[in-house]
């Protein structure tokens, strides 16, 4: 039996460094600074003052539904990547900026994957997608309830085997496994981590629809309900952290195709060391150190993308009034 500070501890592992070459790790920086910088140049037309505060909600949402990992099959658990429920209540552009802060956050707070593969963490987990849920999402305005449900499910599942077919490909193309193996075991861990993604931003957008419909929209964010609808984005999203002790302690689906096919002893470790497998060092591996970590980190990026958005919002005032 597993001890009990190794079922307190949550178990995420994007790809650390060490697994991708150098060149491969610069090409999806480039192809991830592309993106963002069009999601940056559109945000700032796009993006109106009240829908902040529900950008920095999701953006702690969604880093606290990634810390709870579930159980999936042979021993593999998988965790919530976001990317379509981002993209389809905020818009591509400004679920882009949502999900890069978070995955930002998780790699240079939490030490959640290597800093010179973060462009490709980035590119992988939000920023592909971001794109596929929203492009299939899009398809169904003026749809039925079900069907929207329905397509929203089957973007989300998408988004998964996007994310997983392009790190398989990263890790071919960098020489660390055979394209024979890892694409077909990267797509077959992740077909059923992408059935929880699915089943996880249906519910979520469910409730939406049917509680404040007027949040998923891609321009303008809802003029009533006051800040009450922002505290309670904060607290749910505060709850999902109170849980994250219980997360499945099952490697995920990622580390799970590293450790089979034999290439996880080739990565290499972060540099430094902050809030480590979320966990707050003076409290050790225990279920108030994970909370504590969990909660920091959802305020964290929360705020981070506030000050994002506002400081892009303000740049084009000021491009404004100097023209």
């Amino acid at each position: 039996m597993l001890p009990l500070t190794q079922l307190l501890k949550p178990i995420m592992m994007h790809v650390p460094d060490g697994l991708l070459s150098l060149p491969v790790a610069i090409l999806c920086w480039a192809i991830t600074a592309a993106l963002v910088y069009v999601a940056v140049r559109r945000t700032k037309g796009e993006i109106g003052e009240r829908q902040i505060p529900l950008m920095g909600v999701m953006a702690a949402f969604i880093f606290a539904a990634q810390m709870i990992n579930f159980p999936v099959a042979g021993g593999t658990s998988g965790h919530l990547l976001g990317g379509a429920l981002a993209a389809i209540t905020l818009g591509p552009w400004a679920g882009m900026l949502v999900m890069t802060s978070v995955i930002m956050v998780q790699a240079l707070l939490f030490q959640d994957g290597g800093l010179i593969v973060m462009g490709a963490n980035i590119l992988n987990m939000g920023l592909l997608t971001v794109l596929i849920g929203y492009g299939l999402y899009r398809a169904t305005a003026g749809r039925s309830l079900g069907m929207r449900l329905g397509v929203a499910g089957v973007a989300a599942w998408l988004s998964v085997m996007a994310g997983a077919l392009a790190t398989a490909l990263q890790l071919w193309l960098s020489g660390t496994a055979r394209l024979d193996i890892v694409v077909p075991t990267m797509l077959g861990v992740h077909a059923l981590v992408g059935i929880g993604e699915a089943l996880i931003t249906v519910a979520a957008l469910a409730f939406i629809l049917r509680t404040r419909p007027d949040l998923v929209q891609a321009q303008t964010a809802p003029a009533r309900g006051g800040q009450a609808w922002i505290a309670v984005g904060l607290l749910l999203s505060l709850a999902v952290v109170l849980i994250s002790p219980l997360a499945s302690a099952d490697p995920d689906g990622f580390e799970r195709v590293a450790m089979d096919i034999g290439f996880l002893d080739r990565s290499v470790e972060s540099p430094y060391s902050i809030l480590p497998d979320y966990t707050l060092p003076f409290l050790g591996e225990t279920a108030l150190s994970t909370i504590l970590a969990g909660a920091l980190g959802a305020l964290g990026v929360a705020a981070l993308v506030v000050l994002i958005t506002k400081v892009i919002r303000r740049s084009k005032s000021t491009v404004t009034s100097g023209d």
